[in-house]
């Protein structure tokens, strides 16, 4: 759906962009307030979608292409784009990443994390962990002049190292006058290859983590142009996301929590 190509945006832009990918972390902070077990992920989303509103700005998901709700909750072995139900309740164990995208004034702002119900397993800690560090280990390579291969392939090898593997198909993302744009964002790659990184352009680094491999399934989304995706074999699927500013001299993580 990354139809729009990249393009630097105006410093008006940038600061539009910076307001909407603050509101969309402070969302994403108050969605940490509200895990716990015996809430249903309906649940989850008509408070985030309420707190959105209240703060002037619209959920962007809700409608996306036929995506019936306000965010994204994938829990366990959903890899991302589970949709909220009110059947599905939370229970001390589960793990849970919850996305938000925001936008206000044209613009708009993404971020995820996973959260963990109550105490987890220590395999759940430790997948969570490595899509948190390989996301941060892509983020240091975001610069004007590098490539989404960079990106790629530092993310990758953290995670490899943790001993589990990046979701190669589903990526990050540019971001910015469009909610999805170029480049592809991958969570491999080679250093020096794929799309150039733009100086004063947005996108995502958002890695998915499996525990067992990077295959997944695909589930449609009844009445929508959206699936979701789950593991294979039902093991843990753990990612995190920002958005980020792509300057001359590095980056700038805009949904910074």
């Amino acid at each position: 759906m990354a139809s729009r190509p990249a393009k630097p945006l105006s410093l008006d832009e940038i600061r539009k962009m910076e307001r909407v990918c603050r509101m969309a972390a402070e969302v994403l902070q108050y969605a940490s307030t509200l895990v716990k077990s015996g809430v249903s992920t309906m649940d989850l989303n008509n408070a985030i979608h309420d707190r959105t509103l209240s703060l002037g700005a619209e959920s962007a998901p809700l409608n996306y292409h036929g995506y019936p709700a306000a965010i994204c909750t994938s829990v366990n072995d959903v890899v991302c784009h589970g949709v909220p139900r009110i059947d599905e309740i939370l229970k001390d164990g589960d793990i849970i990443n919850v996305d938000v995208t925001l936008k206000l004034d044209g613009f708009f702002g993404d971020t995820s994390a996973t959260f963990f119900v109550g105490e987890v397993s220590d395999m759940a800690k430790r997948v969570a962990a490595a899509a948190k560090d390989g996301m941060y280990a892509g983020i240091a390579q975001v610069q004007a002049g590098k490539r989404t291969g960079d990106i790629g392939y530092a993310t990758q090898k953290v995670v490899k190292a943790a001993g589990f593997h990046c979701v190669e198909d589903i990526g990050g993302h540019g971001i910015g006058p469009a909610f999805h744009m170029e480049p592809f964002v991958p969570a491999f790659g080679q250093p020096n290859r794929g799309e150039l990184l733009i100086e004063n352009s947005c996108l995502t680094v958002e890695p998915m983590v499996n525990q067992t491999g990077k295959r997944f399934r695909t589930m449609p989304i009844p009445g929508s142009g959206h699936s979701y995706y789950t593991t294979m074999d039902g093991t843990l699927s753990a990612q995190f996301e920002h958005t980020i500013l792509v300057t001359k001299k590095g980056h700038e993580i805009l949904t910074a929590w």
